[in-house]
């Protein structure tokens, strides 16, 4: 007889462990269940040196913030996985930990039937909160590279020291991958980096955070049919006391800039000539956000220090770079591809239909067309916001609500 339960959370990371604190605050009956242990992702998925992108102030969760003094700081990856572990106690999560879900299906009268294992559970209600970085994206010309050049994704990276002797390619000019030819640089590893698209801003600017200026102007607000069209995630690295991402300094550093990766064959991997036009995109980036801030600052009255920090991103024309078409691998003493291109879904276990062609749940901020069955914690759910930590509350009050207005 499977065990009956009122509403089951799949995912014990941030979104879920919400989820459980709107629940109860309803006082409704609920269960998660997570495939290894609380912020499981934070502990083994993420590489060594990596902190929080974002001030340690906005560490913030429902009814649970920050509690250190340093507010400005950057918290180290094992830092976040504490804070959200501190936070599941606190609220005295229903968490069973170890228990990966194999696959969820509706049963005649409405209710899913849930199997994780040995372990079948019925529920009323169920809210997938297994979080974005789901499945690293690989590309196709992987399976081209040459034997005995190891090649891992970004998840999987943890350090300089436990990759092969030789030089890296990175490929994948996102947060990911510019922090982790940082980290490779600063090791002394001989790097080549292929660069996409990418969004450059300044970490500080004009006394303030980026985080706080994004959240002062509305931005992590916006809803999908406010974002504009090819709208890109910030660089943003909160290393080293948190610093502005420089793409051009790292080639300055001894990092061999390239464009975006077309494939590899022959042991070459082939590049686009797109390195000077993606760079010139993301300095132009930069300056916008610049001026977005400063219009923000006059328009308002924002008591802020003068301009002048990034005088040298005035929009001077920078010298081309060298844009390849194609690199030897072997000659250029590769041992490694680290694979920086983002994430995919894995919702192949939700035997239901509410998925797309592509595998992406359908839904409207949070809620199915199935009753019952609802998605948390996904990138632009309703908001910017809804992904990020301190951005999901409000997503899981509107789930909770409409769980306690079926119930």
């Amino acid at each position: 007889m499977p065990e009956r339960i009122e509403t089951i959370v799949v995912g014990g990371g941030q979104a879920g462990l919400v989820m459980s604190h709107q629940l109860r605050q309803r006082g409704r009956e609920h269960l998660v269940l997570e495939r290894g242990r609380v912020a499981e992702r934070w502990r083994s998925e993420r590489w060594d040196s990596l902190h929080f992108q974002f001030p340690n102030w906005m560490l913030r969760l429902p009814g649970y913030t920050y509690p250190g003094a340093d507010r400005d700081g950057f918290m180290h990856r094992d830092g976040v996985a504490a804070f959200i572990a501190a936070y599941a106690a606190s609220i005295a999560a229903p968490v069973r930990c170890g228990v990966r879900v194999d696959a969820l299906r509706l049963r005649d009268g409405g209710r899913f039937l849930v199997e994780a294992g040995p372990m079948t559970m019925e529920a009323a209600n169920v809210v997938v909160a297994t979080g974005p970085y789901q499945t690293p994206r690989i590309p196709e010309a992987a399976i081209g590279l040459p034997p005995g050049i190891r090649q891992i994704t970004a998840n999987r990276y943890t350090n300089p020291g436990e990759l092969p002797p030789g030089g890296v390619l990175v490929v994948g000019s996102g947060a990911s991958g510019c922090q982790i030819v940082e980290d490779l640089l600063l090791h002394g590893r001989p790097v080549h980096f292929s660069l996409r698209g990418h969004r450059r801003v300044p970490r500080r600017y004009r006394g303030r955070d980026f985080g706080q200026w994004d959240e002062e102007m509305g931005f992590t607000n916006r809803t999908p049919d406010q974002i504009p069209p090819g709208f890109r995630p910030p660089l943003l690295t909160g290393v080293r006391g948190g610093h502005t991402v420089d793409i051009r300094g790292m080639a300055r550093r001894g990092a061999r800039l390239l464009g975006s990766l077309q494939g590899v064959r022959d042991g070459r991997a082939w590049f686009a000539a797109d390195l000077n036009a993606n760079l010139d995109a993301g300095d132009a980036s930069f300056r916008a956000t610049l001026q977005s801030i400063d219009g923000f600052i006059d328009a308002h009255g924002v008591a802020a220090p003068p301009r002048g920090e990034f005088d040298a991103c005035s929009g001077t024309p920078h010298p081309p770079l060298p844009e390849p078409e194609s690199l030897d691998l072997r000659d250029a003493g590769i041992g490694t591809v680290i694979w920086a291109l983002g994430y995919g879904y894995d919702f192949g276990w939700i035997e239901c239909p509410v998925l797309d062609a592509r595998g992406v749940p359908l839904h409207r901020r949070g809620i199915t067309g199935i009753a019952g069955l609802y998605v948390l914690g996904l990138p632009r759910l309703h908001k910017v916001k809804s992904a990020f930590l301190w951005g999901v509350g409000e997503d899981a009050a509107h789930i909770a609500d409409h769980i306690q207005g079926r119930t």
